[in-house]
């Protein structure tokens, strides 16, 4: 499969998403235990692909102790926090709210990772794409109590993404360990996690009916599993700067999935709203002009 093909199947695979937790809750899974499923399966799959590449499991404290924190912010909060959003919302604001997880990303970069700059542009990036999650949710015809909760989990969500993915490219990016083995290691924490959450928020599980389980099993292997080798190969064949606009295309696919599938009204505020939140991604994407004036200054 070439680049093309692997960039079109990766955001296809990542915008399914939520219509597969919007089928799993709208089945009565509770959110903790759609995200323990989540992980659960995508461990597995995870742990099956290290298996075959025969990559090495990280055994130094350290590498155990940064991944566990990393699962919290990528993966257990984050994935109870969707599902409990897509508790209230559709799937089609959900997925679109997601595209915000560039600007939160950068947000917590500047914040932790040495040598990212604030800039003039970048910074109204941030700005034009935050206005574009209000023209998403529709805030000029006020908000009651499911949209304005359930948008608001979505966005803690993306935040959530955003302090990860900040906090794995400063203490986890540069480490000895094949990038299949540290995930593996990750995602086995948020399962442990969870494992140990999921009985005390929600019970135990029960049998949520086929449709349900069908879906939370291609979450987690499909979504959680597969999807990040082939984001991998995509990375090596193309480039990060190729695999990381995928972002821009995911919020397609879970629009058109969510509107044909399970027939999801589509607003026009919605579609404008993802466009403003596109433009703010590729103003903070933009390089920074260097000028002559002192460093530090906003360029």
């Amino acid at each position: 499969m070439g680049s093309t093909g692997k960039f079109v199947l990766l955001s296809a695979i990542w915008g399914s998403s939520f219509a597969l937790i919007k089928v799993a809750v709208d089945a009565g899974v509770p959110p903790v235990q759609v995200a323990l499923a989540r992980c659960l399966f995508g461990a597995l799959a995870l742990w099956g692909i290290c298996a075959v590449q025969g990559a090495a499991v990280p055994r130094d404290l350290r590498t155990w102790g940064h991944a566990a924190v990393v699962a919290v912010l990528l993966n257990s909060v984050p994935f109870t926090l969707l599902a409990f959003g897509e508790s209230r919302v559709d799937s089609v604001p959900a997925g679109v709210l997601n595209a915000t997880t560039p600007l939160t990303t950068l947000a917590f970069a500047l914040l932790v990772v040495p040598g990212e700059r604030v800039t003039r542009t970048r910074l109204a990036g941030l700005l034009l794409g935050f206005a574009g999650v209000l023209v998403l949710l529709g805030v000029w015809r006020g908000l009651d109590g499911d949209v304005l909760t359930g948008g608001l989990a979505c966005v803690a969500a993306t935040t959530c993404y955003g302090a990860g993915f900040a906090c794995t490219r400063r203490f986890l990016s540069a480490g000895p360990h094949r990038a299949s083995a540290v995930s593996a290691v990750q995602i086995t924490c948020a399962t442990l996690q969870l494992g140990a959450a999921a009985p005390l928020l929600s019970g135990p599980p029960s049998w949520p009916g086929l449709p349900a389980v069908l879906a939370l099993l291609a979450l987690g292997a499909v979504g959680t599993g597969y999807a990040y080798v082939l984001n991998l190969d995509l990375i090596r064949d193309a480039g990060a700067t190729v695999a990381a606009t995928v972002t821009y295309v995911t919020p397609l696919w879970s629009t058109m999935l969510g509107a044909f599938l399970l027939a999801e009204p589509v607003g026009w505020h919605t579609l404008a709203g993802g466009c403003v939140v596109v433009g703010g991604i590729l103003l903070t994407r933009r390089p920074a002009q260097r000028t002559p004036s002192a460093s530090g200054t906003l360029a």
